[in-house]
């Protein structure tokens, strides 16, 4: 059984306008998805090649660390959002283990040499019958072009 949980909060100092979210299940062969989603908002937000390719590598080693703590049959969150010189990615997901992704694996250094920033954090999620929504989240600056 799927348990989904309903996303409504959005910052107040973002639009909806600016905010994609895009639901798929956690599992290794949707992965694509998200990465076509970051790579083609970063080209409308006028990323430059090499930060486009940082974003799409950042946001492929995030939700693929989340997939991996996915409980069975649960779905991947992201929410990304455009500001006026970055973009923020958050991804989340239900998981059996109340803890989140390692920070030191070779997997965690590469996401944090391609990001901005990069955090994660794990909430209990009662709703869930014992579950925890696991998210990491990220931001690329967009870099001045000359």
């Amino acid at each position: 059984m799927s348990v989904e949980r309903e996303i409504t909060h959005v910052e107040p100092e973002t639009s909806a306008a600016n905010v994609v979210e895009v639901r798929i299940a956690a599992e290794p062969a949707q992965l694509a998805v998200m990465r076509a989603v970051v790579g083609d908002l970063a080209m409308r937000a006028d990323y430059d090649v090499d930060s486009i390719a940082d974003l799409r590598l950042a946001v492929d080693e995030a939700c693929s660390s989340l997939v991996r703590l996915a409980a069975p049959a649960a779905t991947l969150v992201c929410r990304f959002r455009t500001g006026d010189d970055q973009l923020s990615v958050t991804a989340e997901v239900l998981s059996d283990d109340a803890f989140g992704p390692r920070k030191d694996t070779f997997s965690w250094r590469v996401l944090s040499a391609l990001a901005d920033l990069v955090s994660t954090s794990v909430e209990s999620d009662p709703a869930a019958n014992g579950s925890h929504l696991v998210r990491i989240e990220l931001t690329k600056g967009r870099t001045a072009h000359v």
